[in-house]
């Protein structure tokens, strides 16, 4: 019997216990980072596409495949032309042939998902408009380092219902944590991707909110997160979020109505003095470049469960 080949385009694609299996591989990747024992990609190669431009995605998916004994290729949109110069499905054909990885970093979550469709090799999803698994994954890891095994987690995203919400939000989902969300109206994750996760959650035991007002949200949070107000390819909408979301700074004053153990995350890069200040970011509760380091460890993993 032939298996069939793995994605991960979301945190669709994985059940509770394989986020875990993830989770503590990537620990142990961590702890053992250079060793040879766990080359699984030796003699293999990856290529990295990129229509969006990167410094965490980038470097910790490069820093991987040699970790684990393969060779890396990043092709920007320039290089390749995903959609206009190529389909994404004739792109896909031809790369399974040549590379034993592919990673995609693309405006479009359907790209990704016509990747994974038309190609015969692994596809991870490095970031879409709609899904960014390995960064709600890299959170989760980040989450047990500093939290540990707290009875009850209870996450707040604070700010746009964006791609890194969504994730994040299907993670609690499917791990059993509480999660709520604080955006101001008409900013609320899409209603897809929400009752989706509402779904998952009625499963899990896990419960999912969303409210209006930061400061309710911030009683009983073991984490709060917070992203960019303002996303790639939205740059047109930058002066009018940056007034619909002026309540939604997380601060000093917003914190001090968490719990005082609390601890504050970001995807990166941040607008410092927008939607998260130096003070907090730069904070002893800060553990935003904690979970950049762990990019790289989760993503070793990632791509150990796709080719193992």
């Amino acid at each position: 019997m032939v298996n069939q080949k793995k994605d991960l385009l979301s945190l669709n694609e994985l059940s509770a216990g394989e986020i875990r299996a993830i989770l503590l591989q990537a620990r142990e990747f961590k702890k053992n980072r250079l060793s040879k024992e766990r080359r699984v990609f030796a003699d293999r190669t990856a290529v990295l596409i990129f229509e969006k431009p990167s410094l965490r995605t980038r470097i910790t998916f490069e820093t991987a495949i040699h970790e684990l004994g393969g060779h890396a290729i990043t092709l920007t949109s320039e290089n390749v032309g995903l959609g206009k110069r190529e389909s994404p499905e004739d792109i896909a054909r031809n790369l399974e042939r040549w590379v034993h990885l592919i990673v995609a970093r693309t405006f479009s979550h359907s790209t990704v998902e016509l990747l994974a469709k038309s190609s015969a090799v692994p596809v991870i999803n490095a970031l879409t408009d709609a899904h960014h698994p390995c960064q709600a994954l890299a959170f989760a890891m980040t989450l047990d380092e500093h939290c540990g095994e707290v009875s009850e987690k209870k996450i707040v995203f604070v700010g746009d219902g964006n791609n890194v919400c969504n994730s994040i939000a299907l993670l609690c989902a499917k791990l059993g944590y509480r999660f709520t969300v604080a955006c101001p109206g008409g900013y609320e994750p899409s209603p897809e991707q929400w009752r989706h996760a509402e779904r998952v959650a009625a499963e899990s035991g896990a419960t999912l909110s969303i409210v209006h007002d930061p400061k309710t949200a911030m009683a009983g949070a073991t984490a709060v997160y917070t992203d960019v107000w303002t996303s790639m390819g939205q740059e047109n909408e930058a002066e009018k979020r940056a007034r619909d979301f002026g309540a939604f700074q997380v601060n000093a004053e917003l914190l001090s109505r968490a719990p005082r153990q609390a601890v504050i995350s970001h995807c990166l890069p941040a607008h410092r003095g927008e939607e998260i200040t130096s003070e907090v970011l730069d904070s002893k509760h800060s553990v935003a470049f904690d979970e950049a380091e762990n990019r790289l460890h989760v993503q070793k993993a990632v791509i150990d469960y796709l080719v193992s």
